[in-house]
């Protein structure tokens, strides 16, 4: 058994982490010991082995949020959980591992289906739908705007979006990646630029964009204020650029325009269980029938951690970065 353990946190992510060998205690009463089967690299994840991340768990630790796994087997009192199911991990329990065990009423049994995809489920894709949900009163033929759409997330709120009837316009920062978001369905895809809003004006006819998403900061945020509506709200939830948010007073005093803040940890504090249900049982179920889905870029054994943290930090890639466990 290997897990990615992290016993500092330094500027080079993949420099602090590293495969080391483990073995599990015997099972408890109520637990259940799962077979990891894939677990992604977040840009979220980066961030805490760097020490930038918002909420970052005590040293020493093991890496990874989210994935899903195999039952292999269960301990005494467990009912509705049996081995061979398929189920999602525990939020935050560290995922880079071969093998994990917890408490069976933590894990929640999926349906068999892509486990790469299934693996994804807990962080972008809620991130992508709550986004779309609770900051704008959005009708079918609206349009939205966001940078970073060839990012995770990017690519769930296209689907998403043209799930619910919605138009997106999608910016990215280079040239190579307009076909890939093409293809997942973006209408409209531009290269971000200081004249953003006059292209983003021609694409669109000079429709109202009431809701912009950004997740790069810097002078992109500025870059998608220019392109909304007067009264429209920009949710910022990252900060690919390494750089604060930056906006004109023309946005906010001339238009308008609310600069507000998305993050999910937050939502799951606040959201009652069965809002959180309500979330994924829908996800799930979109997932499953193939309807929601992301690139895959590439995948790694726990014992190749440092060159999957490298490829997952790398601004230049083309799809999500998984760990899968041999």
């Amino acid at each position: 058994m290997l897990k990615a353990e992290y016993q500092q946190r330094g500027p080079v992510p993949q420099d602090v982490i590293a495969a080391v060998p483990f073995d599990l205690p015997e099972l408890g009463a109520g637990e259940a010991r799962v077979k990891v089967l894939a677990a992604p690299i977040n840009p979220s994840d980066v961030l805490t082995l760097t020490g930038e991340y918002g909420m970052l768990p005590p040293l020493p630790a093991i890496g990874g949020n989210e994935g899903v796994g195999r039952v292999e087997a269960v301990g005494a009192d467990v009912e509705g959980l049996k081995p061979g199911q398929m189920v999602l991990l525990p939020v935050g329990c560290g995922t880079w591992r071969s093998h994990l065990q917890a408490q069976a009423k933590q894990l929640i049994a999926l349906p068999e289906a892509d486990p790469l995809q299934l693996a994804m489920l807990t962080v972008n894709p809620p991130t992508a739908y709550l986004m779309l949900r609770e900051f704008v009163d959005l009708k079918p033929g609206d349009w939205v705007i966001q940078n970073a759409a060839n990012s995770g997330v990017g690519s769930y709120l296209i689907q998403l979006a043209k799930i619910r009837g919605l138009k997106t316009v999608n910016v990215v920062r280079r040239e190579s990646a307009i076909d890939a978001v093409k293809a997942e369905g973006g209408d409209v895809v531009l290269v971000d630029g200081r004249d953003l809003h006059k292209r983003v004006r021609e694409a669109t006819g000079g429709a109202a964009i009431k809701l912009g998403i950004d997740a790069v900061a810097g002078q992109s945020t500025d870059h998608l204020a220019q392109c909304l509506a007067e009264e429209g709200v920009l949710v910022n939830y990252g900060r690919m650029s390494g750089e604060p948010c930056q906006v004109t007073p023309s946005s906010f005093v001339f238009r308008d325009v609310t600069l507000r803040g998305f993050w999910l940890a937050k939502w799951f504090q606040k959201a009652s269980q069965a809002e959180q249900m309500q979330v994924f049982g829908e996800l799930i179920g979109l997932i499953a029938q193939g309807k929601l889905k992301t690139r895959i870029g590439a995948t790694y054994d726990v014992s190749e951690i440092q060159q999957a943290v490298a490829a997952a930090a790398a601004g230049e890639r083309d799809g999500k970065i998984l760990v899968v466990p041999k």
